[in-house]
């Protein structure tokens, strides 16, 4: 099995969806899936590769869980870094045929060693969901609790996804992740999915929901994330397509969308003072077709977003790295700001038409 991953890695024909998380220490982690002809496809793979020199350079890329022999694909992996400093590799397991979903992870005690070490993967809860997946980090309430956004089914899919059947919700794990349980039920529009959470100042938790509407959908707790609020539309523009939400040290919220366009394009990152009520212009990262988002702010006030362009031609993993002033700004005024930088590529790119 060993062989036959590393020549999928070696020969893959597409790639994309990535990840990214940053350790205390400066280790970046990168990851994405591929595997077989497209996605999502049976023989999808989840990958990771890392970087010890501030993103310059990284690792080639090796398998973190594998397909198996019974059509079981892997796919949508995340990368998180919970409060003790361990490393979560999330990912989410399908098949089909048996109509089984879920939710898996493997954890790095020491994500700076050399090399790191995952422990083996295992199972995130959830049985009361037959179908259930996740796209998105895990967010550390005041109160300790860790949410972990989740799309679930309350029936048995027997299809990669479960269209209008899906609902949005959240696990929740009060022993640091040793067990969690499902709650909500949000619905929303068709392709109602990749939920992200944030805790907003007044304690509310806001859930913002990528759709096929033409918005971000939106739904609120007020008891930290058991029950929640009908969905509704916001004002958000999207394209259809993930998106990414986060507190920044300031207390400011960041946003990364497709930004004054109908398509997956025009990558931005945009900046809340007043917990998302209204949102500044931001930074264009990248305005070409790009898809994806998903980042972390360092110790240091860095902002690093990882995205991808061109799943099946390129194949590029890319990075973005920049401060809060810059989005403040709409400009480089750190000295700080790299876009476009290459992360990955497939080895042997389909030509361009």
């Amino acid at each position: 099995m060993a062989g036959d991953a590393d020549e999928a890695i070696a020969n893959r024909k597409w790639q994309g969806i990535p990840g990214l998380e940053k350790t205390a220490k400066g280790r970046i982690f990168v990851s994405w899936f591929s595997g077989g002809t497209h996605e999502p496809t049976p023989e999808n793979v989840v990958l990771l590769c890392f970087s010890d020199d501030g993103g310059q350079s990284f690792s080639k890329p090796q398998a973190m869980a594998l397909p198996s022999d019974d059509g079981t694909r892997c796919f949508d992996p995340t990368l998180w870094g919970d409060p003790s400093g361990r490393l979560w590799y999330i990912f989410n397991r399908g098949n089909r045929k048996t109509a089984r979903h879920d939710i898996w992870a493997r954890i790095c005690d020491d994500p700076d060693a050399t090399p790191p070490v995952f422990a083996p993967g295992f199972r995130v809860g959830f049985d009361e969901a037959p179908f259930a997946f996740r796209m998105n980090k895990p967010t550390v309430l005041s109160t300790g609790e860790w949410i972990l956004p989740v799309t679930h089914a309350s029936e048995k899919i027997h299809q990669w996804f479960a269209g209008p059947k899906q609902r949005q919700g959240v696990g929740i794990s009060t022993d640091q992740g040793k067990t969690w349980k499902l709650h909500g039920a949000v619905k929303a529009p068709e392709w109602a999915l990749e939920n992200m959470i944030v805790e907003l100042k007044d304690g509310r938790l806001w859930m913002l929901i990528r759709t096929g509407g033409g918005f971000l959908w939106e739904s609120y707790s007020t008891d930290e994330g058991r029950t929640w609020s009908e969905g509704k539309a916001t004002t958000i523009t999207s394209p259809g397509s993930r998106f990414f939400i986060r507190r920044l040290a300031s207390g400011n919220l960041l946003l990364v969308n497709h930004y004054k366009t109908t398509w997956r394009s025009r990558l931005t990152a945009r900046l809340s003072t007043d917990d998302g009520e209204t949102w500044n212009e931001g930074l264009l990262l990248d305005e070409r077709g790009i898809s994806y988002p998903d980042g972390v702010e360092d110790k240091d006030g860095l902002i690093w977003i990882t995205y991808d362009r061109g799943r099946t031609n390129e194949g590029l993993i890319l990075l973005a790295r920049f401060r809060e002033k810059d989005v403040a700004a709409g400009k480089d005024v750190s000295g700080d700001v790299l876009l476009k930088h290459e992360i990955d590529r497939l080895r042997d790119p389909k030509p361009k038409p």
